[in-house]
């Protein structure tokens, strides 16, 4: 497995865009799918370091799915757009458990490594934290991917050593390249960053 040659955490040329957040509709579904794809799926998700494409091919979420998180109770997809309107970066945030729960995360692939997913991640704690008054965030993460893994780790995340399974066959979630992939449970406490 080939992986990027440069540190995730290194800032690139210019600022960074501005952090202005909101709450996705279900008529950004179309635009989320192309920016979550280009961040992990296929030759434009190489410019990034989040790719997985030696991991999976095909689809990374489905647009059916992510309709349903963007409308139900306790569930909130977050979106930052660029000055054309088009969705830079976005996450999935919701109540599971007594938790958060964080996912979905996607900044597009030339952003990346300049403050854009640090700060969606933080909004999405302040949400879990803030407004749903929730204790911790979990989030699970393809525990080959030691680079995402260690990013995190960085943030204040610990490894919980709880593994799930990976939805082998479900081709929502596509295509597995390896027959070794499973999730790693990783949380963060949210209250003592109150």
């Amino acid at each position: 497995m080939s992986t990027p040659a440069f540190d995730a955490d290194a800032q690139r040329a210019g600022p960074p865009p501005p952090h202005r957040f909101r709450d996705a509709v279900p008529d950004d579904v179309p635009a989320l799918v192309a920016l979550v794809t280009s961040a992990y799926r296929g030759d434009s998700s190489r410019r990034g370091w989040t790719t997985e494409a030696d991991l999976l091919d095909g689809a990374r979420i489905d647009a059916d799915v992510l309709r349903h998180d963007i409308t139900r109770a306790g569930s909130r997809v977050i979106v930052v757009d660029g000055e054309d309107g088009r969705p830079l970066a976005c996450a999935h945030v919701a109540i599971e458990d007594g938790s958060g729960y964080f996912g979905m995360f996607a900044v597009d692939p030339l952003l990346q490594g300049r403050g854009t997913g640090d700060a969606v991640l933080t909004e999405c704690e302040r949400i879990a934290r803030d407004a749903w008054q929730l204790p911790r965030m979990r989030m699970t993460v393809i525990d080959v991917r030691e680079s995402l893994i260690a990013w995190y780790l960085r943030r204040g995340y610990r490894r919980t050593g709880v593994h799930k399974p990976f939805p082998y066959g479900d081709l929502r979630f596509g295509v597995p390249r390896r027959d070794d992939l499973r999730f790693e449970v990783l949380e963060k406490s949210l209250e003592s960053h109150a």
